[in-house]
């Protein structure tokens, strides 16, 4: 089963489609996503991602008048959330932008609203973030959009996987292993559940979303067969914000495109041959001819 968004294909035996999670790491300042577009594009991947809420609704109760200190001052939770939260003008000027640099660019609704507000703008793709899979009203309305979707299941149980799986349908989605701790320590990372979704949804295409500081983790989903790899990108690492230190820097996240391109290239097709290389060799060093 092949995915298409925008002019990329996602599936087995396709590149593998490197996303740039920008999410809040702009901090809400234009210049600093136009910045982390170009960390993406430069390092050749094939999308960004950021996150659309309606503060007012997805914001938790219990957090709302929660006093957050930030570079702004102190003010409550949801004044932060609303602070670091891009409107349509903005959205307009940072999706035209990563059009211009070649790239996808879609967001997570956190909210219903947030849905209705990215279609307006001709999202190609919805990403399902992992603390949503559960908000069967917003994966409902994603599912009516008739959108690639792409899920990831950190933070829930195979069942919650499942439920989210059957309302979504399986035609244009992505499924990706992740695990929400942030930074994500390796113990925790549970790369052998990348087979084990290849197995519970032949054809769908399985991707991996990484929350580590380094690249070994997310090479090793690649070399598992992951078709997807979404990484938090930051200017920063040291930045005010609570995924800049989970996030890799433009120089790590170049490598590490970089390094699935060679893994991509030797994975092979499994079939045994003698390969040109092998010849000189083979007339030197063997001594019995078959």
């Amino acid at each position: 089963m092949k995915v298409r968004i925008g002019d990329n294909t996602i599936a087995a035996g396709e590149p593998v489609y490197v996303i740039g999670e920008i999410g809040l790491n702009h901090n809400g300042d234009v210049e600093n996503a136009k910045r982390l577009i170009d960390v993406a594009a430069d390092a050749g991947a094939q999308a960004v991602k950021f996150q659309k809420r309606t503060p007012d609704i997805s914001t938790p109760e219990h957090m709302k008048l929660t006093p957050r200190e930030t570079p702004w001052g102190t003010m409550s939770y949801l004044q932060y959330r609303y602070r670091v939260e891009f409107e349509r003008e903005q959205y307009i000027e940072i999706g035209d932008y990563a059009t211009m640099r070649g790239l996808d660019w879609f967001a997570s609704p956190w909210d219903e609203p947030s849905v209705d507000f990215l279609e307006d703008l001709g999202v190609v793709a919805y990403k399902i973030a992992s603390a949503s899979i559960t908000d069967t009203g917003l994966l409902a309305r994603i599912a009516a959009t008739g959108k690639p979707v792409i899920l990831s299941t950190g933070m829930s149980t195979f069942e919650q996987v499942e439920t989210a799986v059957d309302l979504l349908g399986t035609h244009g989605l992505v499924v990706l292993h992740a695990t929400s701790t942030y930074p994500l320590p390796p113990e925790e990372a549970n790369l052998r559940m990348i087979p084990t979704l290849q197995q519970r949804y032949p054809g769908v295409p399985i991707g991996y979303s990484g929350h580590e500081t380094g690249l070994q983790i997310s090479l090793a989903a690649v070399a598992l067969g992951a078709t997807v790899v979404e990484r938090h990108i930051t200017l920063d690492r040291a930045m005010w914000g609570s995924d800049h230190a989970a996030s890799l820097e433009p120089h790590g996240f170049e490598n590490l495109v970089r390094d699935i391109r060679v893994i991509e290239r030797a994975m092979g097709d499994g079939v045994k041959r003698v390969f040109p290389g092998e010849l000189a060799p083979q007339a030197k060093l063997r001594r019995v001819l078959a």
